[in-house]
């Protein structure tokens, strides 16, 4: 076989299966052949057991995250799962332990590995593309969505969080400094001259208005910090959370900036904001002074999705997706400099 990050995806995920079978090993019970459910940069597959149980295993890329960052995800999400919040449970390996290394031929790194319960339904980004959501419906949604992000920040004011508990954060440098967490948005090679000044602009601005902008226990902490419609699975009423890849530290509003941005240029965002705070207001206290803030979070969060395409620009998705990122974030960033006037 070829170098692994020179092989087709065919390769790749070949090599990757063997692997989701190597892990599988290692945890009690027989199950049968794991099936790639999405492959972007983590490896999702899916998989039964001989008593038709479903999960999800991950394979985790390298480099991302440093093994005690993956295992503390994994604890939050555990805790989360007790005190009954919809989230995936997370299976213990033979050796109880939440994360699994893994080897595969053709796979010229061990790699991190965890094993979760499979949450049925559909993604609500599936449903509001489908066109199938009356606008009543998708407030319904949004407005569960607000009560399930203010129940999380619940949670983490009150977690006692584990010793050796490690995630990454996004609060001021990890959105606006030197190297941003996802990347230095203002150097993507696919920006014009006038888009670059924008996204220059963005970072000064940002970066004024976040030293002076208050962070403490009621208005910060651990976030889900990628609540977007794709991880968001729907069946019935219910509304659950998957993918916790991102959580690490960080502003609420960020957070509910993250959760609207891809709504944010719709006709019907106002609904589906107001929604989602009336919703977020059911559960934690949210000041106007936070709300406030909305637009400076949209436009933060904007500049964090080239970032990612930056330091992705050799794949194909960030090659599709930077044209739609790039026009979003400059209409964001303008909207938001229009309101500065």
């Amino acid at each position: 076989m070829t170098d692994f990050y020179s092989a087709s995806q065919l390769e790749q995920v070949a090599a990757l299966t063997g692997m989701a079978r190597n892990a599988l090993a290692k945890y009690p019970g027989e199950f049968g052949t794991p099936e790639l459910v999405k492959y972007r940069e983590n490896a999702i597959f899916g998989v039964s057991d001989r008593d038709g149980n479903r999960f999800a295993l991950r394979i985790h890329r390298p480099d991302y995250h440093s093994d005690a960052a993956l295992e503390s995800e994994l604890w939050w999400m555990d805790a989360l799962a007790e005190e009954g919040l919809p989230v995936p449970r997370v299976m213990a390996n033979a050796d109880g332990k939440f994360i699994t290394p893994a080897t595969a031929k053709g796979v010229p790194e061990s790699r991190c590995v965890d094993l979760l319960s499979w949450l049925g339904g559909l993604p609500l980004s599936h449903l509001e593309e489908s066109g199938e959501l009356s606008l009543q419906a998708r407030i319904g949604h949004y407005t569960s969505l607000g009560r399930l992000m203010a129940r999380l920040h619940n949670h983490s004011a009150s977690w006692p969080r584990p010793d050796g508990f490690s995630r990454h954060d996004w609060f001021g440098d990890a959105l606006v400094g030197p190297d941003p967490i996802w990347g230095r948005f203002w150097e993507l090679d696919a920006l014009s001259d006038e888009q670059r000044e924008i996204m220059l602009w963005a970072r000064t601005e940002g970066a004024r208005m976040l030293a002076s902008y208050p962070r403490h226990e009621g208005n910060s902490g651990l976030i889900h910090a990628d609540l977007i419609a794709d991880n968001l699975m729907v069946e019935g009423d219910k509304l659950r959370p998957i993918d916790f890849d991102d959580a690490g530290f960080g502003w609420h509003m960020f957070d509910i900036a993250t959760s609207l941005y891809f709504v944010s240029r719709e006709p019907d965002y106002p609904a589906l904001r107001d929604a989602l705070l009336a919703g977020y207001r059911e559960k934690r206290e949210l000041p106007r002074s936070e709300e406030e803030a909305l637009p400076l979070f949209l436009m933060l969060r904007s500049t964090t999705y080239l970032g990612w395409v930056s330091t992705r620009s050799e794949t194909e998705t960030a090659r599709e997706l930077s044209p739609i990122l790039i026009e979003q974030a400059c209409a964001t960033c303008d909207s938001y400099r229009l309101q500065c006037v």
